[in-house]
């Protein structure tokens, strides 16, 4: 375990504390990021808050919690065989790294003085790259980045950054938003067809499933209640609460849970197959909670 906030449980808590960025420390851990991937020849551009920090704001939003930077394979030069030599450039300077792999992109979370880096490596299909939990971005914005000045350093983001923004966070992009930004994002994301069936209690998962179990704020389970996967598809709870999907090999999931006049968007949520977890409401928190399940 590596010190100075660049270890695995350093990543585990800012993502269960969702802590601001230090502004000062941001800035001076972006431009040695700058440096680095110059060593290995990438070029690579401010994506999702990051990109909104330095479009909207010219500083740091308030409440971002992580830097977010982006590749696209097959331009710039770039290949994913490039990925492991830089992330282990990282690790030559101090950097806790992971990375993860699914259908759309190679993800490589980084870590150091308690700012965790989300790079992203997508993969081009039918003109587009997605983008989490399931946007797509056509490729066009990333062909010709453009430069701008920002941290005290000069970056590249998708070009023009404006039309990125919108199809990322939706025509209001301009508005500040600490919560509730995720259900405008949800509500782009198409859903496709999935296989998936109501379970009784007491079934173990399938092992390329995932249960999830919906219980009411007194703790009893919810028969009826709407689950949304983004992306995937929503199908309604069995009498035991429970509902049932075959998801991709990938943790990263965005869920809406829907119940008479309950409603929650949970934005990041860990699911991994052969797994059931539990979704317990917080009265006191309607939005903003992430990491919210628990395994049963």
């Amino acid at each position: 375990m590596r010190g100075n906030g660049a270890d695995q449980t350093s990543v585990e808590r800012s993502y269960e504390s969702m802590t601001p960025m230090d502004p000062a420390i941001a800035e001076a851990t972006l431009r040695e990021v700058k440096q680095i991937f110059g060593q290995f020849g990438v070029t690579f551009f401010l994506r999702q808050g990051t990109c909104l920090s330095a479009i909207r704001e010219n500083r740091f939003i308030p409440w971002d919690d992580d830097l977010d930077l982006g590749c696209v394979i097959g331009l710039h030069g770039f290949t994913e065989d490039q990925i492991e030599p830089v992330a282990a450039g990282f690790r030559d300077r101090g950097y806790y790294t992971s990375v993860e792999i699914s259908e759309n992109y190679v993800s490589v979370t980084m870590m150091k003085s308690y700012i965790r880096i989300d790079w992203t490596c997508y993969r081009i299909a039918g003109g587009n790259i997605v983008h989490f939990p399931g946007v797509p971005i056509p490729v066009r914005l990333l062909t010709q980045l453009k430069e701008i000045k920002f941290a005290g350093d000069t970056f590249f983001v998708p070009n023009p950054p404006e039309d990125y923004l919108a199809a990322k966070y939706g025509p209001d992009w301009m508005t500040p938003k600490n919560v509730g930004y995720e259900k405008d994002i949800l509500a782009m994301i198409p859903d496709r067809p999935i296989e998936h069936h109501q379970s009784a209690s007491g079934e173990s998962p399938g092992p390329d499933s995932v249960r999830l179990r919906i219980l009411d704020r007194h703790g009893e389970p919810v028969h009826g209640a709407m689950v949304r996967v983004a992306g995937y598809g929503r199908i309604e709870t069995n009498a035991q609460g429970y509902v049932e999907f075959h998801l991709p090999d990938y943790p990263w999931y965005s869920l809406i849970i829907t119940h008479g006049l309950h409603e929650e968007v949970l934005y990041q949520e860990r699911l991994f197959r052969g797994t059931t977890y539990v979704y317990r409401p917080d009265p006191s928190i309607t939005t903003g909670r992430f990491l919210a399940l628990s395994e049963e």
